[in-house]
């Protein structure tokens, strides 16, 4: 019985050595949606609009989220009223012109939460969100969920009221969401 405890056991350490494999799926802009909302400060008044993505990859190892890359393109933020969205892409905000795109990096995903760092206007800063990964009918990913943002970590101020006093019904408040369905094939 030693001796055969003895055979199996580098049969064991064998398979648990091997590594499991590992698959990257490449992010369909064409497919996927990401959907902003703003918020004025007093009021309800909650802007919302559009924006899409440029590319982006994730990887797998057997079921786990192991690496994520994610690339916005912010020259297509859109909102129905177009005075909005191009005061949106100029300096006061995102200043797409030199600034075109924003970029997440997953550092870790556990437990349905993301973990990564954003580059956002040229500044990065860690960020975490609730994540829903579920297989897509065509053997890919859909990746679901709502990042909550602050805006003035990434140095956009504008009708802030924590850096500008007597905004009244200017004021628009610091956080952002972006909620995401994205598709990876």
């Amino acid at each position: 019985m030693k001796t055969f405890l003895i055979f199996l056991l580098p049969l064991f350490a064998l398979l648990a050595a091997r590594p499991v494999a590992t698959a990257t799926y490449r992010l369909d802009p064409a497919t996927s949606t990401l959907t902003w909302t703003g918020h004025a400060e007093a009021g309800t008044w909650a802007p919302q609009g559009t924006i899409r993505l440029r590319e982006g990859s994730v990887v797998t190892a057997g079921q786990v989220v192991r690496a994520a890359r994610v690339v916005v393109d912010m020259a297509t933020i859109a909102h129905e009223q177009a005075p909005l969205a191009e005061h949106l892409r100029n300096a006061d905000f995102f200043d797409v012109a030199k600034f075109p795109t924003a970029v997440f990096e997953l550092t870790e995903f556990r437990a349905g939460k993301a973990r990564g760092t954003l580059t956002l206007k040229g500044t990065t800063k860690p960020v975490e969100f609730p994540v829903t990964v579920t297989p897509a009918p065509d053997g890919g990913l859909r990746l679901r969920g709502t990042a909550t943002l602050d805006r003035t970590e990434f140095g956009i101020n504008y009708n802030s009221a924590s850096f500008f006093q007597n905004l009244g019904s200017y004021a628009i408040r610091n956080d952002f969401q972006v909620a995401f369905d994205v598709l990876a094939r």
